[in-house]
């Protein structure tokens, strides 16, 4: 690890927090004109996942943004046109179009790999992008299958074939249907100024190190890395020429790097109070969320049942610029079930009552049912707060 220069800004811990949730689009009044892309350029990377209960991970995070923003609406932002394509980032991702050129670091890596979990099989990877040139975009299922029987790995020998391609930058995931990828030629695909890898890796990675920085506000080297999935090293190589600036901030153990426009006004404005995805970047790392928040938070959806403590897919409430409790939700027709509730004391229920009752009409519910608290003394004051806000 190299040394960081000594930090001439100070920021308290209050301040770091601030400077974090602007720099998510959380704090302030959103940029409405801009809409979903705006968020996407904002956050520089949207994760995807398959789990689905109010919504999936990559509506609920402009949501959390924007408010009530319509769910079709959402969709047509990140795949009309050619405005964003799908890579692995933090995860796989949603990224704005304008920088694939800086993710051709990541595509050479993959294709000097040596060694891959499925194994290609001969020529399946020619008749791919054969019949893509041919007929694109098509789905894998399209294409000749995604899998050899119904287990979720064994994937059929084109569904490899086109996730390489992928992987490669050959071929593009341009939308999904069904929640299946639907693949074209990045030729086609990629508006052509754009379409090249002729960055090197250091030019790369200086980039997504300096979109990480503006993404987040603040944070150690951890967390930059994190951000965009880098390792350590490769912040210690370019973190001096990325324009971030080193820091120092109270209580944190750890060296940090500001962006510098985030220093320059004090973050000040109306903080949102939403229901966050797990999969939200403002609560991408653990141990970041606990030094921001104070609060520690697990996707327990791969969890036994058992085990599990705050549900399936536990929901972080955001409100007053701190996460105030947890909410893991479900529908039932046309309620939003609060199936198991968390709170941080009874000066959280009316946050969390405004929260349930705005994504309940965000996804077409009218009405809530609260069923588990923890503090079983504030599920009734939860209830009371729930229909006042309904009616």
């Amino acid at each position: 690890m190299t040394t960081a220069p000594r930090p001439t800004t100070v920021l308290s811990a209050d301040e770091a927090r601030r400077v974090a949730l602007r720099a998510q689009g959380l704090l302030g009044a959103p940029d409405r004109r801009s809409g979903v892309r705006g968020v996407l350029r904002h956050l520089g990377a949207v994760q995807l996942d398959t789990i689905s209960v109010l919504a999936r991970s990559h509506e609920l995070v402009p949501y959390a943004r924007l408010g009530a923003a319509g769910r079709r609406t959402v969709e047509d932002a990140y795949w009309t046109g050619t405005h964003a394509f799908e890579y692995w980032s933090h995860a796989a991702c949603i990224l704005p179009i304008e920088e694939w050129p800086h993710f051709a670091f990541r595509r050479r890596a993959y294709r000097n790999r040596p060694h891959w979990n499925h194994e290609l099989p001969d020529g399946a990877y020619e008749q791919v992008v054969k019949q893509l040139r041919a007929e694109g975009p098509l789905t894998a299922t399209e294409l000749g299958g995604a899998k050899r029987t119904s287990e979720w790995w064994d994937w059929s020998g084109t569904k490899v074939a086109v996730e390489r391609a992928l992987m490669y930058g050959e071929v593009v995931c341009v939308e999904r249907r069904g929640w299946k990828r639907v693949y074209d030629l990045a030729e086609r695909a990629v508006p052509q100024a754009l379409l090249h890898d002729e960055l090197d890796d250091t030019e790369c990675v200086r980039r997504l190190v300096g979109l990480a920085g503006r993404s987040l506000g603040v944070g150690t080297r951890a967390d930059i890395a994190d951000y965009h999935r880098l390792k350590g090293e490769q912040v210690d190589a370019v973190i001096a020429d990325s324009g971030l600036v080193p820091v120092a901030v109270e209580g944190w153990s750890k060296p940090a790097w500001a962006d510098p426009a985030a220093l320059a006004t004090p973050p000040r404005g109306r903080h949102r109070t939403t229901l966050l995805s797990p999969f939200d970047s403002l609560i991408w790392e653990r141990a970041r969320t606990e030094r921001i928040f104070g609060f520690t938070h697990r996707l327990e959806a791969y969890v036994p049942k058992p085990k599990r403590v705050h549900g399936y897919f536990a929901m972080p409430v955001l409100a007053g610029g701190r996460l105030v409790g947890r909410v893991d939700p479900a529908r039932e027709g046309r309620t939003l079930v609060a199936k198991q509730v968390t709170l941080d004391g009874a000066r959280a229920v009316p946050a969390v009552a405004q929260a349930l009752v705005e994504a309940a009409g965000w996804v077409g519910c009218t009405d809530v049912r609260v069923e588990r608290v923890d503090a079983s003394e504030l599920r009734a004051p939860l209830v009371r707060e729930v229909a006042r806000a309904v009616a």
